[in-house]
């Protein structure tokens, strides 16, 4: 799901994982030698952006292109850029994005150059505010209190404990007990604090098995595959489902398609994939590292607390699942519904002022920024006047999907998904809207957003493609030869079948 909150609040006893897989995160990115590599980049996106922003608007050959379009079309590319070559956070750059449309694009920016006859129509200063505030935001919020209370509480390992009882001490079913119960929980909770968990209950296991086998590989390896390909099943699994869901269910006048497409409807088309994907995994997995020793004796420390809090959590946890699973029958969006945890907790006193702390806002401003490029796109007119100038509905409908997942695959092995799919998704949902009934043969619009989501979550070759994979990398026990054999494998199973389950229910008219 999500990066989970500042390790430094975090009390679970995979907190050393956590602090070891963002120590070497941040390593590669602002390693002192790397500084007039980042000087260099830096340098590059600011000519590229003062160039497009200071063009001729002709060169451009898109009709009735205004002065707030042109500089929306640099502020994309300032984002593109500085995304792509990482030369600071993604959240940073998010923030700059919202920051640059506000002063220069907007009703409220910097007077001499937000005159409306000079540089055509201004976007509202509240809309662009009101990214940050948008119902998805709220979905993100309500996921990580769960993930909050469920730690704070001890409800995770004792699930844990619970759900991995009846898979025995026969090694390859303990594989599949991890994988399938990681899997699970990075539905529901930060695949980051999934990984880090499950890491940390098999440290014994790995002192149990022979140094000479494979089977520590498979173990560790099963946690990242598991919980990469786990944050597919749900909308909160992970980011880029999110903000695919958003592009599926906002109004047409913002750019959606105003489909309605519920938390459940989701899970019962994604849900069936995961579990497939697992089990195939799991038989991959024991036959690129089979295990040596047949039997494994398993061990988890840490206990629930018994008190009126934890009995509070569980029963608001279940709660709130049941009413995501039926949105439909309640009548009660996944937006809201996100807020019943939140408020129930606050009330109870289940999180105060200091767990609050702990959310992780730089995902949120990562989303919020990828938002306001989308809001500017569609609300300047500039998606129109492109659309209207490029003749996309030319294109081939397959060609479409598979380039869409192809950039996103390859982006996100190397950069945030979260970042990745904030980029692609509104270009994407602009270029499909375009094409209208075109799309029909491969399912329309959703086909193509939900493909970039899976492709998103299938991205996991490198140790930097994902947090799980930087994790399961500090155990020492995982080469990065053996990861990238692993993730291009999965990774590539998982694009084909889900790419082929979106198509199938896209043409059956089920999404």
């Amino acid at each position: 799901m999500f990066h989970f909150p500042d390790s430094s609040k975090f009390t679970h006893p995979g907190k050393q994982l956590l602090e070891t897989g963002r120590a070497m995160r941040h390593a590669r990115k602002y390693h002192p030698d790397k500084l007039v590599s980042r000087l260099m980049k830096l340098t590059v996106v600011l000519l590229v952006t003062l160039t497009l922003w200071n063009i001729p608007a002709d060169w451009y050959d898109i009709q009735n292109l205004t002065v707030v379009q042109q500089r929306i079309i640099a502020i994309f590319a300032f984002a593109t850029l500085m995304w792509v070559l990482e030369v600071v956070s993604s959240w940073a750059t998010s923030v700059a994005v919202i920051g640059l449309m506000l002063l220069f694009t907007s009703d409220s920016g910097i007077l001499p150059m937000v005159n409306p006859e000079e540089v055509g129509k201004l976007l509202p200063y509240k809309g662009i505010m009101a990214t940050f505030a948008d119902p998805v935001i709220m979905l993100f919020i309500g996921g990580f209190v769960l993930a909050i209370a469920a730690t704070k509480t001890g409800l995770d390992v004792q699930l844990a404990k619970v759900l991995l009882r009846p898979f025995g001490k026969k090694s390859e079913m303990v594989l599949l007990g991890f994988l399938l119960i990681t899997g699970l929980f990075s539905m529901f909770v930060s695949n980051t604090a999934t990984a880090a968990m499950m890491l940390t209950f098999l440290t014994p296991v790995f002192r149990q098995l022979p140094p000479e086998g494979k089977g520590r590989i498979a173990l560790a390896m099963s946690i990242p595959i598991a919980a990469n390909l786990g944050g597919m099943g749900t909308p909160i699994g992970t980011p880029p489902n999110t903000i695919a869901l958003k592009y599926l269910n906002a109004p047409i006048a913002d750019g959606g398609l105003d489909l309605g497409l519920g938390f459940g409807q989701w899970m019962m088309f994604m849900f069936p994939l995961v579990v497939v994907l697992l089990f195939i995994s799991w038989r991959i997995l024991l036959k690129v590292f089979p295990f040596s020793q047949k039997t494994i004796e398993l061990k988890i420390d840490g206990e629930m607390k018994k008190n009126a809090h934890t009995y509070i959590v569980i029963v608001t946890f279940f709660v709130t699942v049941l009413l995501w699973l039926l949105d439909r029958v309640t009548g009660i969006n996944s937006f809201t519904v996100a807020m019943i945890p939140f408020m129930v907790f606050a009330l109870t006193g289940v999180i105060d002022k200091r767990d609050l702390e702990q959310i992780n806002w730089s995902v949120i401003w990562m989303v919020a920024g990828g938002f306001a490029l989308g809001y500017g796109l569609n609300t300047s007119g500039l998606a129109e006047n492109a659309v209207e100038s490029i003749p996309f509905g030319e294109f081939s409908p397959l060609l479409i999907l598979l380039l869409g997942g192809a950039i996103c695959y390859l982006l996100s092995n190397f950069i945030s998904n979260s970042a990745t799919a904030a980029l692609l998704m509104p270009i994407l949902a602009i270029v499909c809207g375009a094409m209208g009934d075109k799309l029909a043969p491969i399912g329309g619009t959703p086909t193509v957003l939900i493909g970039v989501a899976i492709a998103a979550s299938s991205a996991m070759i490198l140790p930097i493609s994902t947090p799980p994979n930087a994790l399961a990398y500090a155990t020492g026990y995982v080469e990065q030869k053996q990861m990238a054999k692993m993730g291009f494998i999965i990774g590539l199973i998982s694009m084909v079948l889900g790419f082929g389950l979106v198509y199938l229910m896209g043409t059956l008219h089920l999404i």
